[in-house]
């Protein structure tokens, strides 16, 4: 155990293992702000990925009082993570194609964190597995995710604990099955918003899950854009379809009924 009188800012944070982690493959200037960029975004999925486990821990438990604060942060998270795109923009297409030959097959379609997101929020799609390595604990991770329930499966849980009358097929089912809108869930969520003063906690809980949806769709919109600036139409590395992917993901909910509710109120 390490004594704290004798701990330094360094060595709490590791640093020298954090700032030797950048392996530039060229000798080209933008490499190493590419590579610092990507990490810090898997370093933020990474606190992304404790804070939504503690939240669905909470929802489970009907603390949604609670998880407000958590799904806060991760929205602010979002935001930073964004934000990083105007970073990676000072990038020019010029700067990006003298380095982009090292990337060989890597991409960022690779991420197992950023999938692990998307299933935690309850955007399933099993295909995704088959891009990590048997055995690895990525795909485990990611397997595991892909069977339990996600936050909008826990959040339709907790309604139905509210007293709303829902269907059996959608508060039991195979959980690694992407999700279906109900009307009957669109219908229960619509009602917490018309009696909302009555049912506050679940009302600023449903606002909150908004947040997030609407921080991702953000996300993927400033991706694109920064993609296709960078980029154009040209295939991505790794084989994928670059922007025109990107740009099929973006009508992308993870809690679809919290978004048509609002044309019927």
């Amino acid at each position: 155990m390490t004594d704290p009188n004798t701990m330094t800012y360094g060595g709490y944070l590791a640093l020298g293992d954090l700032l030797s982690a950048q392996h530039p493959l060229s000798d080209q200037h933008d490499e190493l702000l590419f590579i610092v960029i990507h990490q810090t975004k898997e370093l933020w999925l990474k606190q992304t990925i404790a804070e939504l486990h503690a939240a669905r821990a909470l929802i489970a438990q009907d603390r949604l009082v609670e998880v407000h604060k958590i799904l806060s942060r991760v929205s602010r998270i979002q935001s930073v993570m964004t934000l990083s795109w105007d970073v990676l923009a000072t990038m020019t297409p010029a700067d990006y194609v003298k380095f982009r030959g090292v990337l060989g097959s890597s991409s960022g379609f690779q991420s197992a964190q950023f999938r692990l997101v998307e299933f935690l929020l309850g955007l399933k799609d099993g295909g995704h597995l088959k891009f990590q390595d048997e055995g690895s604990p990525q795909r485990a991770a990611l397997a595991t995710a892909l069977a339990e329930r996600s936050l909008w499966d826990e959040a339709i849980a907790a309604l139905a604990r509210a007293g709303f009358d829902l269907p059996a097929h959608v508060l039991e089912r195979d959980w690694s099955r992407p999700y279906q809108p109900d009307p009957a869930v669109e219908a229960a969520w619509a009602e917490v918003y018309r009696r909302h003063e009555d049912l506050w906690p679940l009302y600023q809980f449903a606002e909150k899950l908004v947040d997030l949806d609407d921080a991702l769709a953000t996300w993927r919109h400033k991706h694109v854009v920064t993609v296709e600036r960078i980029i154009g139409s040209k295939r991505g590395t790794g084989g994928t379809a670059g922007v025109a992917y990107l740009q099929s993901t973006l009508p992308r909910r993870a809690f679809p009924e919290l978004w048509s509710l609002r044309t019927h109120l």
